[in-house]
């Protein structure tokens, strides 16, 4: 296979609690290697029915706001017509229609062209499955 299209997998413990976890140090080791200095594209996908990838300023409490807003827009409570596992697990499949389980990303001469306070994170919301993958794709620009 060409070196023009380079997959990784993650694996990710995210625990049984709710947590935004940062994944750009991931991310820029994966291009260090698979871009090598090239520009292309990043894809990040989460094959997970109940988890998402989100670009946000960590760190200042962004990500706490973040998962703040989620229990405002998806209370976990018995509203929910899915409803196996923790109380309020329903919320957790309405996720991905909000915070998406992928994003493209620009890569530019190898690295993440992210913002100055941009950070490439999972966002898992799953109490009952502390174990998440994460697939990083380079996709190198002709």
């Amino acid at each position: 296979m060409s070196d023009a299209f380079t997959t990784r997998e993650l694996d990710v413990t995210t625990g049984h609690r709710e947590q935004v976890v940062d994944l750009t140090g991931d991310c820029e080791a994966f291009l260090r290697e698979a871009a090598a200095g090239r520009d292309g594209l990043l894809n990040l996908f989460t094959p997970h029915a109940t988890a998402g990838i989100a670009v946000i300023e960590t760190g200042a409490g962004s990500d706490d706001d973040l998962l703040a807003a989620l229990h405002t827009l998806l209370p976990a409570d018995d509203r929910w017509q899915h409803r196996h596992g923790s109380p309020g697990h329903g919320r957790d499949h309405v996720l991905p229609a909000i915070v998406p389980p992928h994003a493209t990303l620009p890569v530019i001469d190898g690295r993440l062209a992210l913002g100055t306070w941009q950070s490439v994170c999972l966002v898992d919301t799953n109490k009952d499955n502390p174990r998440r993958k994460v697939r990083l794709t380079f996709l190198a620009g002709s």
